[in-house]
């Protein structure tokens, strides 16, 4: 049986592994953050146990592939040393999907549509920030290039509030030791409903729908994530969003992974991907999705 390391146990470690196990393919947990890590010599220790010792390398063997590259770059390094294993969605898949302005710019290079946007990189002066914002209507969106969940999106509804926002964003990018600088400008797009579509090897494989409660609306949210309370319900997408998902991973060259469109007014939108997806349930994708998926793995552990 093939046996694939997997560096997340949350909610798509518990989804999986019964469905590939079921054809032909072991799904094992390797605990790549918060804890120790050796480098060269000596021992592993994870949070909360009791140092490895010499043991510590039996629990990095044995494995013919890895699922998705760590979320940390950093510990990833180390990781990948010691598995020695290719992965589904390597480090420069996750890297490229992390990039927001890179990934807008090379959808909309290959003419399929995103929302009206803009790449500042500090540091710059107000004026910069006033000039790169003159062609759009309030409100606009302000997001970091590469932050995940939603995590520091904002919208501004004039240029007061805008620079309030980049006041903070300054703070954060003044820290030496911050890799990206930049941030987003983007068109703000009201009431637009918010899908999650999955690509496996370079086919639709089904989508999720993600909605704020009711109050949550009427309280004037309209950040759709799931980590913020959003609920995600399975779909069946239209034949021109399948194809936008399609062409989207298939430009970027990622073989797993979710796209983020948004509707609103008749347009539909690339908005967002994401290289490390949460795996919902079963329920919300096409039949062939753990097939499909199946023999991306499959494909990676032979090296091709």
């Amino acid at each position: 049986m093939l046996r694939l390391a997997m560096t997340t146990d949350a909610e798509t470690f518990d989804r999986v592994r019964g469905p590939l196990a079921d054809r032909g393919i072991a799904v094992d947990h390797v605990q790549a953050k918060e804890r120790s890590l050796r480098v060269s010599g000596g021992g592993d220790r994870k949070a909360g146990g009791n140092g490895v010792g010499g043991g510590a390398a039996g629990e990095f063997a044995g494995f013919d592939a890895g699922f998705v590259y760590p979320s940390r770059l950093m510990e990833g390094a180390v990781v990948d040393a010691r598995l020695s294993v290719p992965w589904v969605n390597d480090r420069e898949a996750v890297l490229t999907s992390r990039n927001k302005a890179g990934v807008l710019a090379a959808v909309d290079a290959a003419g399929l549509p995103t929302p009206r946007t803009t790449l500042v990189s500090n540091p710059v002066d107000e004026a910069v920030v006033a000039e790169a914002v003159d062609s759009f209507s309030y409100p606009v969106v302000v997001k970091p290039n590469s932050a995940t969940r939603g995590v520091g999106v904002a919208t501004a509804n004039d240029l007061d509030s805008l620079l309030g926002v980049v006041d903070y964003l300054n703070l954060v990018h003044d820290y030496r030791a911050t890799g990206d600088k930049s941030y987003l400008i983007q068109e703000f797009l009201p009431d637009a409903r918010d899908y999650r579509a999955m690509v496996v090897d370079g086919a639709y494989v089904g989508a999720v729908e993600r909605e704020l409660p009711a109050d949550a609306v009427e309280a004037g949210r309209w950040k759709h994530n799931v980590h913020r309370g959003a609920e995600a319900t399975g779909v069946d997408l239209p034949d021109r969003a399948r194809e936008l998902a399609e062409r989207t991973a298939g430009t970027l060259g990622i073989d797993y992974l979710g796209v983020d469109l948004l509707e609103t007014g008749g347009r539909l939108v690339v908005n967002e991907t994401n290289a490390r997806p949460t795996v919902d349930a079963a329920t919300k994708y096409e039949p062939d999705f753990y097939d499909r998926l199946a023999g991306v793995i499959e494909r990676t552990a032979a090296g091709e």
